[in-house]
């Protein structure tokens, strides 16, 4: 049986002028299909074995080809946006035919231009598809270890739950919501840290250091922040939550802990409507 949205070795069981027919029975041209002529190898002859992938093609017909397309039948994939219509989106594969992403499988608004994680499947119709809705594709099954360093693909965010991430493409992995600070869209790719692992192997993740270690660097941002402003920042450690995610990218937590190790070394004053950057005066010696 031939399969869609897979490479299969099929036989040449028939030649006409704009190709040749191929089946998985070597001796039999019943439900075969065709492989363009600019793609058969050259002096192939019927009974030769070629290794094709199958699709369909405008016309819903199924048709085989020897180019290697991006994404297989259960594979998870990154692919972009070429078009998106009344219909969905249409992504670039790597066939002469786009793949369509339906509605019904966005997972938020996707942009033309943009790449999203998805995995290929075969609809109601019969017709290969993509879906962004991989998460029961993905892995548990890793050796990972907390507080290793990880790449990951953001592919859908829960305003509750925070953001659900790819880990290489491959692994269940999640921001919870109170370790996002900024903004993060579907289809980002981000470097994490893992957190936590729990007993089925789902990964906790978060895009900052341990808090000793991201504390160094929050305090250099708001110092660098401060500079920015000519030495003086227009909002102190009592300032909304979201003034501070807009400026800085991270929590006030955050915020008041790096304000804090500033004040002990002696670099801010902290006034009633501002953060203000210590100058230090320059140490004058007598001359003997």
């Amino acid at each position: 049986m031939i399969h869609l949205g897979e490479f299969q070795d099929l036989y040449i069981v028939k030649k006409k002028e704009f190709g040749v027919y191929v089946n998985d029975h070597k001796n039999e041209t019943e439900g075969s299909i065709l492989l363009p002529a600019k793609q058969v190898p050259k002096n192939a002859d019927i009974g030769d074995k070629i290794s094709c992938f199958v699709y369909k093609d405008s016309q819903d017909r199924p048709i085989a080809t020897v180019h290697i397309p991006k994404i297989t039948l259960g594979a998870i994939r990154p692919l972009r946006v070429k078009e998106v219509s009344p219909i969905g989106a249409f992504l670039d594969w790597g066939l002469e035919k786009d793949l369509l992403l339906p509605f019904k499988e966005q997972l938020g608004r996707v942009r033309t231009g943009k790449e999203y994680l998805v995995s290929l499947y075969i609809d109601k119709s019969s017709r290969l598809c993509a879906t962004m809705k991989i998460g029961q594709l993905l892995s548990t099954d890793h050796s990972f270890q907390t507080d290793e360093w990880v790449l990951g693909t953001v592919y859908n965010i829960h305003p509750e739950h925070g953001a659900f991430v790819a880990v290489e493409d491959m692994y269940l992995g999640r921001i919870p919501k109170k370790e996002i600070h900024g903004k993060i869209s579907i289809g980002e790719q981000l470097r994490l840290r893992i957190t936590a692992i729990s007993p089925d192997g789902k990964l906790n993740l978060s895009p900052h250091e341990k808090a000793y270690l991201q504390m160094d660097r929050d305090a250099k941002l708001v110092m660098d922040t401060i500079d920015s402003y000519d030495g003086c920042l227009p909002f102190n450690d009592k300032a909304k939550p979201e003034v501070i995610d807009r400026e800085l990218g991270i929590s006030k937590n955050a915020f008041k802990r790096a304000v804090g190790r500033l004040l002990k070394e002696d670099k801010i004053v902290i006034t009633k409507t501002g953060i203000l950057k210590k100058i230090k005066e320059p140490q004058h010696h007598e001359i003997f």
